[in-house]
């Protein structure tokens, strides 16, 4: 009986599920990235660009007690002014924030060690593509990360950190929508560079091999 190879753990590893507590995460976000409600979505991009760009000019210590304490001003000055309308109109609403703290944000044990489990998972799994790529296991793969470290180091050269924070950033809340209303054509030019990028591999012939070679080892 044949053992499954490298490749084959490394892929199942890679797509594994990521958790409901993930999942649950990545439906909520799809909704502000997509711009499903514009006045949460418009909120949600307002306060992470400017915290964002605060990031730039100041420390993130002085980001963190900024924001902290902004927060906590507006949470004051909310709940005076709702205590003072319930005096005057002679109301017993209570806490205006009472349904938030009174949601249960204790961690499930058991959901984080889940979710801790799955962390370590993709964790072996991109230490383990690491390796395989890094000590060319498969020519194609291999190639196929040369060329993308290779224009890292143009991108590394021409932005820092940040500003490709805040770039992903904007993009984040502007390609998805763009992606929806255009997919089409974009799903077109998609697989005509995909069709290319296929048609230069065929031509290279020892790259042709070595793709035919690891195709066959993985069936």
């Amino acid at each position: 009986m044949n053992e499954p190879s490298t490749s084959s753990a490394m892929n199942k590893c890679c797509f594994s599920p990521l958790g409901q507590l993930l999942r649950t995460f990545f439906v909520k976000a799809a909704d502000i990235l997509y711009w499903r409600d514009p006045k949460n979505s418009g909120a949600v991009f307002g306060v992470g660009l400017v915290i964002l760009f605060s990031l730039t000019v100041f420390s993130v210590i002085s980001v963190v007690a900024y924001t902290l304490l902004f927060t906590l001003l507006a949470s004051l000055t909310f709940r005076v002014y709702k205590n003072v309308m319930q005096a005057v109109n002679k109301t017993d609403d209570g806490h205006p924030f009472k349904e938030y703290l009174e949601v249960d944000i204790t961690p499930n044990q058991e959901k984080a060690h889940e979710i801790a489990d799955q962390i370590l998972s993709h964790f072996n799994c991109f230490v383990n593509r690491m390796r395989s790529v890094l000590l060319v296991e498969d020519y194609v793969e291999s190639f196929k990360y040369l060329f993308m470290f290779w224009a890292l180091t143009f991108i590394g050269a021409w932005f820092n950190g940040m500003t490709l924070v805040i770039l992903a950033y904007i993009g984040a809340f502007s390609l998805p929508k763009v992606y929806e209303m255009n997919q089409a054509q974009i799903d077109h030019y998609i697989n005509m560079v995909v069709s290319k990028i296929n048609e230069v591999t065929e031509k290279i012939p020892f790259l042709k091999k070595a793709s035919a070679a690891a195709e066959k080892k993985d069936n």
